[in-house]
């Protein structure tokens, strides 16, 4: 990618895209398995558009970021430096964590918070190819009966689920798709 690239890249609109931005993270935590649909936008490959819009939503100078052996190139390290000045970390320091399934597992070796801080935990953002067909059966607040959407792997998220009050919670991105995955969240497979 080069240099003006990463230097353009981003919100078209900073404030308005922002905050429509902000409202689609919400609606996805809040309404876990919903999809939500982003704008594109200019992100260096591997980052989606979707896992860009989470990073600028909700990553700045004072949240440590953990990448991925699938998605640290120089490129991407470049654009999260220059739009959002999060720090790069190992994964037990990350309040934030992107990158493939694959790449970020384990999910213990992340901060899963502690019983008097379980905010203390880190948030994961997953790359995926797609977030459909479903594979899993979600239950749980926000979820009046029921949503199903396509999990990595839906044995790990009724393990995380299991912690509760601690665990870490999940966005998933694919393209212009974003989906959220609360540690409150139960998990069946279908």
């Amino acid at each position: 990618m080069a240099h003006d690239t990463v230097l353009a890249a981003g919100f078209a609109d900073p404030a308005r895209d922002a905050a429509r931005a902000f409202r689609l993270c919400l609606n996805a935590m809040a309404r876990p398995g919903t999809l939500q649909e982003v704008a594109p936008i200019a992100a260096p490959a591997p980052l989606s558009a979707a896992a860009a819009t989470v990073l600028l939503t909700l990553a700045d100078s004072t949240t440590p970021l953990f990448i991925g052996t699938s998605h640290d190139t120089p490129e991407v390290r470049a654009w999260i430096a220059f739009h959002t000045g999060a720090p790069l970390v190992e994964r037990a320091q990350a309040v934030f964590a992107v990158g493939s399934w694959a790449a970020l597992g384990p999910t213990e070796a992340f901060a899963q918070g502690t019983a008097e801080y379980p905010d203390r935990s880190t948030t994961l953002i997953v790359e995926r190819s797609a977030l459909t067909p479903a594979n899993a059966r979600l239950t749980g607040p926000g979820i009046q009966h029921a949503h199903e959407l396509r999990l990595p792997d839906p044995a790990a998220f009724q393990a995380n689920a299991a912690l509760f009050p601690l665990g870490v919670d999940f966005y998933f991105t694919a393209g212009t798709q974003l989906a959220a995955l609360p540690r409150t969240t139960k998990v069946e497979a279908l």
